[in-house]
Parts: structure tokens; C-alpha cells; sequence
């Protein structure tokens, strides 16, 4: 499976795109005990980082809301909550850190 997600998010040229796939397939995938969503979006504020973008910190996401985008993306295989969750708070960094 994290093979796979690799496959995937590599095949991507898009940086935004990576980060967000990296951010929900790696949660999704269990790959570790503990710490899954950390190491997540760990990796996914690396991919834009080292791509000249700001990390994005999700401070201001109720975590209510994070967790139904989550499980709407687990449960239905839709993105589109989580990719809207995504947009705004890399607007908000930008517009506050940056």
C-alpha cells in the first residue's frame, strides 16, 4: 500500500496536488502504530517546503470538521471536503505567516 501511494503521488507534477495526496493517503494507509496523521502532514509541509511554499499548520480547522473530511474521503473515496480544508488554511498561512 505505501508503495502505491508513492506510485501515485509521484506520478503528480503538481506540488499542491502531492501535498494533498501525501497528506490523505498516508493517513488513510495506517502505515505506522502511532502517529499516522502527524507523520502525514509532517511530509506533505516537506513536499511544499522544499518546493518554495509555506507549511501549512491547520490551526484553525475545528477538528470536528477535519475528522468528517477525513472520513468522508476513507469512507466515500471523495476528496473534496479535505481539498477545500486544504486551500484554506494554506491561504490562511500565507496571508498570516507570510
Amino acid at each position: 500500500a505505501l508503495e502505491d501511494t508513492c506510485t501515485l503521488v509521484n506520478g503528480k507534477d503538481n506540488v499542491f496536488e502531492k501535498a494533498l495526496l501525501t497528506l490523505v493517503l498516508l493517513s488513510y494507509i495506517q502505515a505506522f502504530v502511532d502517529g499516522n496523521k502527524r507523520t502525514a502532514r509532517i511530509t506533505s509541509n516537506a513536499i511544499l517546503i522544499a518546493n518554495g511554499y509555506c507549511p501549512i499548520s491547520f490551526r484553525t480547522v475545528d477538528s470536528i470538521d477535519y475528522k468528517k473530511a477525513m472520513l468522508i474521503f476513507y469512507e466515500q473515496n471523495n476528496i473534496a471536503a479535505f481539498k477545500k480544508i486544504f486551500i484554506e488554511q494554506f491561504l490562511f498561512a500565507v496571508k498570516t505567516y507570510f
